[in-house]
């Protein structure tokens, strides 16, 4: 990979040097997922000690901070966004395997490479550790491993469920699956809408289906007043139980 498209936490990090530039104790009290993210569990000291060795970083839309074979060299906390997951196939082509929101955790902690890359859909703010800091943080805190421990395994049943997913449902129960899955993690408005952080070709691509079917199926749901539309990717869910039966298969 050229060496201007790598990232190290130096470069990544904001230029700013304010007090509050690093992840230190006052960021940490006012965070907004500090009850949700992998640090949660710590003590007050530990969680300052931890945010010692990481930096916040800012990234824009479109940025990736992580490369697909690369290095393991970070790890990090998501704050505020969403990024994609994605692989490359051996033509050249892009395969979004996954999209991380608010709360995930980001990186290959205890790994030598890092199995996809990661970059952001929006805006986004994550508190960023070298990885070697990390781990050795995380084998002297077994309530840090605890809960890197059942992120491996929400992250194995969540697997199993893309698996069904793809497999198994139909094109209108992927759409209704998919829009249930980021009802449940992107912040609403007031009223009730949420910014949808896929484009309506990259849905196209996570579900392995066509842009003019996903065009298709949103109308659909439209039509039946299910979802209403608003603006370019704005989505408001009318009917959570009938998008919810139709997920199912009902």
């Amino acid at each position: 990979m050229p060496m201007d498209m790598q990232f190290d936490l130096a470069q990544i990090a904001p230029v700013k040097t304010a007090p509050d530039a690093g992840c230190g104790a006052q960021y940490c009290d006012r965070c907004e997922v500090r009850d949700r993210a992998i640090c949660a569990d710590l003590e007050a000291t530990d969680r300052t000690t931890l945010n010692r060795i990481g930096r916040r970083a800012v990234l824009k839309a479109g940025q990736t901070v992580m490369w697909e074979g690369d290095s393991s060299t970070l790890v990090a906390n998501v704050i505020e966004g969403t990024l994609k997951l994605s692989t490359s196939t051996a033509d050249g082509r892009e395969q979004i395997v996954g999209v991380v929101y608010a709360s995930d955790f980001i990186g290959r902690p205890f790994g030598s490479y890092t199995p996809h890359s990661v970059t952001a859909l929006t805006d986004a703010r994550l508190c960023l550790y070298p990885r070697g800091a990390f781990d050795g943080f995380a084998r002297e805190h077994p309530a840090l491993e605890h809960r890197l421990l059942q992120r491996t395994l929400d992250d194995l049943d969540r697997t199993r469920a893309w698996m069904l997913l793809l497999g198994r449902k139909n094109a209108r129960e992927k759409v209704a699956t998919l829009l249930l899955d980021m009802r449940n993690r992107v912040q609403a408005d007031a009223q009730g809408t949420i910014e949808l952080p896929l484009s309506r070709q990259q849905i196209a691509d996570v579900l392995g289906l066509t842009i003019e079917t996903v065009s298709r199926q949103v109308t659909e749901l439209k039509r039946k007043g299910v979802i209403a539309l608003v603006g370019r990717r704005g989505v408001r869910i009318c009917d959570v139980e009938q998008l919810e039966s139709i997920a199912e298969g009902e």
